[in-house]
């Protein structure tokens, strides 16, 4: 297995698995791993990640989940060859694809209805929040330079099964156009958790799941908190990262 030089290899500290990561590029965080705790994936059922970056989310839900298959869509070249290549580092080939494809394209690369589960860790930024940095992959992964939350919500739309499963995590500031966009592509919103950095601090996460076609009626459940003390995780935090509390 090739790794290039500005690339290294993480344990994902779950089933053996590793990931390819650049340490200078965009690595994955605490977002991604909670996410695939958030998604539920029945047996058999295939499983579509939009903005799949290093590929960490359709890795992690193999390794948890007896889904089918799981398909990454990534539109930056170099981390499409790199996920497709932690794939083969897996021995995933099976059951993990990667796509080299911009999310605004999807009605071209797949089929409507085409998937019962749809994930996304979107860009949470848009171009007037926070700051730009000047490597533009992070820049991708982290700002609406190349996409939109509507672009990502238009294309799970298109590609989710009637009454198919949508997550997504996000900035909880951006709760109100979330909602308003899931509504229009026919995703009503049926379950949200808040994800906190300590009990006492205000949330800077929030984890979303949606229903194709489903009612009206959405559960708030307990919220996530990371951190314990500084320092410590919290004991749900050990729990999705497979690890005792020590």
């Amino acid at each position: 297995m090739s790794i290039l030089e500005d690339e290294r290899i993480d344990d994902l500290q779950c089933k053996g698995y590793r990931l390819i990561q650049k340490p200078k590029g965009f690595c994955f965080g605490v977002d991604a791993v909670l996410l695939s705790d958030f998604t539920k994936v029945k047996k058999g059922q295939h499983v579509l990640d939009l903005c799949t970056g290093s590929g960490v989310i359709p890795i992690l839900l193999a390794a948890k989940t007896q889904g089918a298959g799981f398909t990454g869509l990534e539109l930056q070249a170099e981390y499409a060859d790199m996920a497709d290549r932690s794939v083969k580092l897996n021995h995933l080939e099976d059951r993990v694809n990667i796509i080299c494809g911009d999310v605004k394209d999807v009605k071209k690369l797949f089929s409507p209805a085409s998937f019962p589960v749809v994930t996304v860790n979107p860009p949470y930024m848009t171009e007037h929040h926070g700051l730009i940095n000047i490597y533009e992959p992070k820049t991708i992964a982290r700002h609406e330079v190349t996409l939109s939350l509507e672009d990502v919500v238009a294309a799970a739309g298109h590609v989710l099964k009637e009454s198919g499963s949508f997550y997504m995590i996000h900035k909880p500031f951006r709760l109100a156009e979330i909602f308003q966009c899931m509504k229009e592509y026919h995703i009503e919103p049926k379950r949200m958790r808040l994800i906190h950095p300590y009990v006492d601090k205000e949330p800077t996460m929030v984890m979303i799941a949606g229903t194709k076609g489903g009612k009206q009626r959405i559960t708030i459940e307990p919220p996530l908190v990371i951190y314990k003390e500084p320092g410590v995780y919290s004991d749900e935090i050990f729990r999705i990262y497979g690890k005792k509390h020590l």
